[in-house]
């Protein structure tokens, strides 16, 4: 049988605004209070979706979340109306403001982590929302993540579903941001590669001394339990502290696998070796050969990598056989990273090609091509089964920009999120984006 690994891609909300929100993110901290265009944002991500479809990947959508969240600020001790929580919110407490109207679902690398059918006991594609409590403006998500997926992957037949985990310290989880997978074909049983910043009760772990490590060991075992993963499947790795501390908030600021090929940054892991040869190991007793792409220190340093998001890029299997890297126009920006990727497709490794995409408004709030997308690897019955309102279609293209020209702002300052206007039209949107997409009654909120 058929399979696929298929990318549903965050769509970006009316709200996309630059808060700063994002401590140990070098991008989100830089361009913080700058103005926003949350159309341009939105048609952007619109514009790579539509380019992957049309050179024949299978691609999805995302569902941004309902912002200003009032029901969060109302947790909060504001009250009244919804004009009236907003009202109140600007002027005793701006900075809550903010972060109950950021648009970070757009990032769906965070929304949670999936195991293919291949790889769990019961022979489902299961889903686990992340808590990312790490952050106030994300930890409020999973609620409405966990609806979205419930309706994008709704037979429970084929598709299983976990709350998040407990929001506390101890189970920090980041989702598909710290999580990979390497496999032979999309279809057969493969290795999941685990990473994480720190141990929330063993010692013996370093932890970054300036930027919090977000993703905790505990927080990964959890999910491959409750995935039903057998331990020659999985493999932990600690992330470099000292990356951590330079700006690489996850691990897909500084390596991304696909397939049998790991594309990662000489400084990425903490006992590199040690790491390299278990995934080899376990790749090849599943029938898989290893690859491992690294980039050194000498030739891209990691500053460069977190300016550039060199590894926040999508490596794609093509056809051929080779593989396509997807990067954003910051990386032939970058001297040192376009030299290196220029010698990177002219060798005779893996990665074959590269394809540069403008997500400018994205990147500046410090996500790129692979915070941007969920990978699902889908054989061609479960992919059947996924809610078809959601697959990346010409047509389903044109009615989304079209949506967006309608509904979104072309200038979005922090002083704009105090209007209760931009909720208004925030929640028309969204109800009409739930019927376009055939999602149901996934946001709480009821229009008059």
């Amino acid at each position: 049988m058929n399979a696929y690994e298929v990318n549903f891609d965050g769509l970006v909300g009316p709200t996309h605004n630059y808060g700063g929100l994002s401590y140990g993110n070098v991008a989100s901290q830089s361009n913080s209070q700058a103005v926003s265009n949350p159309k341009e944002a939105a048609l952007q991500g619109l514009g790579k979706m539509k380019a992957l479809m049309e050179m024949g990947f299978k691609q999805g959508v995302f569902a941004p979340q309902e912002r200003q969240d009032v029901a969060a600020l109302r947790s909060l001790g504001f009250s009244g109306s919804d004009a009236e929580v907003i009202a109140q919110a600007a002027k005793q407490a701006m900075p809550l403001l903010a972060a109950c109207s950021s648009a970070s679902s757009m990032w769906t690398a965070n929304s949670c982590t999936v195991s293919p059918s291949a790889d769990t006991a019961d022979g489902r594609v299961h889903f686990t929302a992340a808590n990312l409590n790490c952050k106030f403006h994300r930890s409020i998500e999973h609620p409405t993540t966990s609806r979205v997926l419930g309706a994008m992957f709704a037979n429970e037949s084929v598709f299983a579903h976990h709350a998040a985990l407990p929001a506390v310290g101890q189970f920090g989880d980041e989702g598909a941001a710290n999580h990979t997978r390497f496999c032979k074909g999309y279809g057969d049983a493969g290795v999941e590669f685990f990473v994480f910043g720190r141990s929330a009760f063993d010692a013996r772990f370093p932890a970054p001394q300036r930027y919090p490590a977000r993703q905790t060991l505990e927080a990964c075992q959890a999910v491959a339990r409750l995935h039903g993963l057998g331990a020659e499947g999985v493999v932990y790795a600690q992330q470099n502290p000292a990356v951590i501390d330079q700006g690489v908030f996850h691990n897909d600021v500084i390596s991304v696998g696909n397939g049998e090929v790991l594309f990662y940054h000489e400084d990425a892991f903490l006992e590199t070796d040690k790491v390299l040869a278990e995934l080899d190991g376990k790749l090849g007793k599943r029938g898989g050969r290893f690859q491992a792409v690294r980039v050194p220190r000498s030739a891209v340093a990691v500053e460069d990598a977190v300016r550039s998001y060199l590894f926040n890029s999508q490596l794609l299997s093509r056809a051929d056989g080779g593989m396509l890297l997807v990067v954003p126009e910051e990386c032939r920006g970058n001297a040192r990273v376009w030299s290196y990727l220029n010698e990177l497709t002219a060798g005779q490794g893996p990665i074959r090609e590269v394809k540069v995409f403008d997500l400018k408004q994205s990147m500046q709030n410090g996500g790129g091509p692979a915070c941007l997308r969920l990978r699902v690897a889908l054989k061609e019955n479960e992919l059947a089964a996924v809610n078809q309102g959601v697959i990346m279609t010409p047509d389903l293209y044109t009615t989304l920009t079209a949506w967006v020209g309608k509904h979104y702002r072309d200038r979005l300052s922090e002083t704009d999120l105090a209007d209760p206007q931009l909720l208004v039209e925030c929640r028309t949107a969204l109800d009409e984006l739930t019927q376009i997409l055939k999602l149901g009654s996934v946001y709480p909120f009821q229009l008059n």
